[in-house]
């Protein structure tokens, strides 16, 4: 399903031929019958949905609904319009005209779900993009949104960032959106980040940020606006703290946002609790919790010359 024919083309073009040993036994493993319960029934609703005609609106619409849940987006696919949990397009807006122009640049977004935001950096322009999420359904549902018209220079592969070569130092933009939070080391996570960048690449992070002026984080005993996984919650002095001791310079806030249930919400193609399930009814700027409720950051950073 995945066109490694192009993707090996991509890899040697941003100079990461050597990458093709590692990934191809790791990838065919990942995307192989049998590697998710429901591979088999995903697989068969992407060639299902390719060999579909015009035609067959609601028998399209069936097979991508059986890609549920939806997201990230929204998508239109073979005519098929997904209004996704996440109106992505609004994060994309706020943070477009603040980074560097994608024109030419290659670039890797981490934890890109199912690559919508790597749909859009090809439309801004980026020569190539590679997309890293380890959740299998996002995989598949970026091979959907490609059924009908498939980009060779836009990529989703099923990895982690520690599943890629270390210190490779060859995308001109690395982006992290909704991840550093998720890491029980965020320190060691933009080290990581920061060795995917060649000297003087731009880092655009987007992370959970709390209130206050003062340099500290928090940590969740146990969950987050109902999420399990969040381990840290700094202060944005605390995040800016964290980039400079990873050696970053320029550092830049270009955006801070209070998340609403206009942005992130339920709908037919994400029918779980989302974002209003996860805010106390009486004070909705407190999670359930008690903890202030999701505000989010986008801080832009420049990658150290090589000492």
């Amino acid at each position: 399903m995945l066109d490694y024919s192009a993707l090996w083309r991509c890899l040697d073009e941003i100079g990461l031929a050597s990458w093709r040993s590692a990934l191809e036994p790791l990838l065919r493993e990942r995307l192989r019958d049998g590697a998710h319960g429901d591979f088999s029934k995903w697989r068969q609703a992407i060639e299902k949905l390719r060999t579909s005609t015009d035609a067959e609106h609601d028998r399209r619409r069936e097979l991508l609904l059986s890609l549920s849940p939806w997201r990230k987006g929204p998508f239109e696919i073979g005519g098929v319009h997904i209004d996704s949990e996440w109106r992505s397009n609004l994060k994309w807006d706020r943070l477009k005209s603040a980074i560097a122009a994608l024109e030419g640049r290659h670039v890797l977004d981490v934890g890109s779900g199912n690559g919508y935001y790597v749909l859009r950096m090809r439309d801004a322009g980026a020569r190539t993009v590679i997309g890293i999420d380890p959740t299998l359904l996002y995989v598949m549902q970026f091979l959907a949104s490609q059924s009908f018209s498939a980009d060779p220079h836009a990529h989703v592969l099923p990895l982690r960032l520690e599943h890629l070569p270390a210190d490779t130092r060859a995308f001109d933009t690395t982006f992290s959106m909704g991840v550093l939070y998720h890491q029980r080391s965020p320190i060691d996570h933009l080290r990581q980040l920061q060795a995917t960048l060649r000297p003087g690449g731009q880092l655009v992070l987007e992370t959970l940020f709390v209130p206050g002026d003062e340099a500290y984080a928090c940590t969740p005993s146990e969950r987050y606006a109902r999420m399990r996984n969040v381990w840290f919650l700094p202060t944005i002095a605390e995040l800016t703290t964290w980039l400079r001791r990873s050696a970053y310079r320029d550092i830049e806030v270009v955006d801070t946002s209070l998340t609403t249930t206009a942005e992130q919400r339920p709908t037919d193609w994400m029918t779980f609790e989302s974002l209003a399930e996860a805010l106390d009814p009486e004070n909705p700027e407190r999670t359930v919790e008690g903890w202030p409720a999701p505000r989010r950051v986008i801080v832009l950073a420049i990658a150290p010359k090589i000492s």
